[in-house]
């Protein structure tokens, strides 16, 4: 059984977007051990950057041009992984002991998979986190989540998450996480 979760992504006040009207994600918590995520982009695709498809292989440098994020921690620990997801098929994963604390953590068994569409004004990115993977605890605790994006133009970035806790983008830091998902 899973229950979905539809979020309205905030686009940061000090990166605003000239050609994204919005952007929603869809999350669901299985009880396999799965986190589902879906990222729904509204906007004048022709202006953005978006990665042309290659190989679903391990790239730390992902944040630097579009793509989707998504940060897992058990809740009240300071311990939390990064995943990025490239509209091109590339993946990264990243493990924190705290706030930027941390690093890559190239393991296939990781590597999450990627399916990117593409149609009229919308581009839709669909991935799949197996947080049993990350720990056994992951399964059966309850999980703060956030949910990101990086957009490239032609001419700017913007960014954009559940919430943003501070006057410069940040999806590391916990309190903009914005999203509890309770074991399934």
């Amino acid at each position: 059984m899973t229950r979905e979760h539809r979020i309205d992504l905030v686009c940061h006040p000090a990166s605003p977007s000239a050609a994204v009207r919005g952007i929603q994600a869809v999350v669901n918590r299985a009880v396999s051990g799965g986190l589902h995520l879906t990222y729904l982009l509204d906007g004048d695709i022709p202006r953005l950057r978006i990665p042309a498809p290659s190989a679903p292989v391990f790239n730390a440098a992902l944040w630097r041009r579009t793509c989707f994020e998504s940060f897992i921690a058990i809740a009240g620990d300071a311990a939390y992984h990064e995943f990025n997801f490239s509209p091109s098929g590339e993946w990264a994963v990243f493990a924190f002991k705290g706030y930027r604390d941390g690093g890559p953590l190239e393991d296939e068994s990781l590597r999450p998979p990627i399916k990117f569409q593409s149609a009229g004004n919308h581009l839709r990115l669909d991935s799949l986190v197996r947080v049993d993977r990350l720990a056994s605890r992951h399964l059966c605790a309850p999980l703060l989540v956030g949910i990101a994006a990086v957009i490239e133009e032609e001419d700017r970035r913007s960014y954009w998450a559940i919430r943003h806790p501070c006057a410069t983008p940040d999806f590391h830091r916990l309190d903009g996480f914005g999203l509890r998902l309770d074991p399934a």
